[in-house]
């Protein structure tokens, strides 16, 4: 998860910060470092990792109960989707899933974690780490990346803890004392060309495939001989047009394969899972730009409430005021079109790294504003408690999520109707805040972000709370 990130209790009301808030700094004991004291904690970024955390497994539970490519867009399932005794209620959770979280909370957890390095690099030289500061940092992210690479294997191949810590211990490091006015700029930079070699690239790709079969195709029905560049056109236009509405062979045999338990499940998925986190290095621009607009964004003081209630305001409204019509636009044309390739390439996959990241912009400038009026204060707090854990609880979805879809007995895998999968997603917020609210109660950190601090110290840290009176 994002890098820590302290909480300062004079940012929020008492009563909102979680219990069990005291937090170590990683990084070797040998250079006098401290813990984080309860009053260095801030809240508000608890509050909002804990959000956006929840967020992504509205996103992330079609990619546990139904085949891979059914992630973005459900064409290929058992259960029909957008067609039906049940298409009206499953297209409005597709529509609301895609206009209120697609995209938009991981970004907002990975300008957390842009955060959190500035922080995190930040308190160990002003605590006089030196250049140990380097060294607790990249042992920090390389045992995330370790974390995130056994959590890919043998829990869920959809895993983001190896990105987040490659992408920290390869590039952020050295952009860590860039001013905002440079960062921003360049976060932007980053976005767009993520935006022309993932969606644009491939939608070139798949147009010249189609043109070049059409061309194939002419020829065949003139009854000439195709010769061996036209019948590769059609084998590659067939197989784009698999990869974006597979075959019902391709969908049984998946579904098949993850119906007998854990070993057969994990065996399955190995190939891909390693391959997703070894080839994807087109994907770092997705992580990348928002880490660096995120750091800018710590610097520019707006986590941590230094803006002030007005501009937050601004924020939320242009944020939210181009995301959320701009991704209706796009949903409604791609829905009208029957999800035509290229129509939903062209309406929703092309704007979608602008709307997310306005989007994230504005759920963050929205949670801020009821931070700091004090609104809704016993929510927000099982927010910061969720936030506080956040590796733990996105560790826990996992386990959770496949154990009822996929290795129990259930055989839910591919049969469940699309919307309630959206009742699981509910049932496991419910778990999250209260498993981290009690948790907090007793120990100083969540389970495993106790774990990665002792490894990154090669100490073992305290867990348990100081009794109190």
């Amino acid at each position: 998860m994002s890098n820590t990130v302290a909480v300062s209790s004079a940012l929020i009301p008492p009563a909102l910060l979680p219990a069990g808030v005291d937090e170590e700094l990683a990084g070797p004991p040998r250079v006098g470092l401290s813990p984080v004291l309860p009053s260095e904690r801030i809240s508000s970024v608890d509050v909002l990792r804990g959000f956006c955390l929840m967020g992504i497994l509205l996103a992330n539970i079609t990619d546990f109960a139904l085949p891979g490519w059914n992630y973005v867009f459900p064409l290929e399932t058992i259960k029909p989707v957008f067609n039906g005794p049940h298409w009206k209620i499953n297209t409005l959770c597709w529509f609301l899933r895609w206009i209120f979280a697609e995209g938009k909370m991981r970004s907002l957890f990975s300008m957390l974690f842009g955060a959190g390095i500035i922080l995190l690099t930040r308190r160990a030289e002003e605590r006089g780490a030196g250049i140990y500061a380097a060294d607790i940092y990249l042992r920090r992210n390389i045992w995330l990346a370790v974390f995130g690479f056994l959590h890919c294997l043998f829990i869920w191949s959809g895993d983001i803890l190896f990105f987040y810590g490659v992408s920290a211990w390869l590039f952020l490091f050295l952009f860590r004392n860039l001013k905002p006015k440079t960062l921003i700029p360049l976060g932007i930079a980053v976005l767009m060309a993520n935006t022309l070699i993932v969606p644009v690239k491939q939608t070139i790709r798949a147009e010249r495939y189609q043109r070049e079969a059409t061309q194939a195709s002419l020829v065949l029905a003139h009854g000439q001989v195709l010769t061996e560049a036209q019948i590769t056109a059609l084998e590659d236009w067939d197989a784009e047009q698999a990869r974006w509405r597979p075959s019902d062979a391709k969908l049984q045999a998946d579904i098949a394969a993850h119906q007998h338990g854990y070993i057969a499940a994990q065996r399955a998925d190995a190939h891909d899972a390693i391959l997703s986190e070894v080839r994807s290095a087109h994907t770092f621009g997705d992580w990348i730009s928002t880490m660096l607009i995120g750091m800018a964004l710590f610097k520019l003081g707006f986590f941590s409430l230094k803006w002030t209630s007005r501009s937050y305001a601004v924020t939320a409204v242009v944020g939210l005021g181009i995301s959320l019509p701009l991704t209706l636009w796009g949903c409604l044309r791609a829905w009208h079109s029957g999800f035509d390739m290229f129509v939903t390439a062209h309406s929703l996959l092309y704007p979608a790294d602008l709307t997310r990241v306005t989007g994230a912009l504005g759920y963050a400038a929205v949670l801020l504003l009821l931070v700091r009026s004090g609104s809704l204060r016993w929510l927000l707090a099982r927010f910061a408690a969720v936030g506080q854990m956040a590796f733990s609880n996105y560790i826990l979805n996992s386990l959770v999520m496949k154990t009822v879809f996929v290795w129990s007995s259930l055989h839910w895998y591919g049969y469940v109707d699309y919307y309630k999968l959206y009742f699981a997603v509910g049932a496991e917020w419910i778990v999250n805040m209260i498993f981290s609210t009690l948790w907090l109660r007793k120990f100083r950190f969540g389970p495993l972000e106790w774990c990665w601090r002792s490894l990154t110290y090669w100490q073992r840290q305290p867990m348990r709370l100081p009794p109190t009176r």
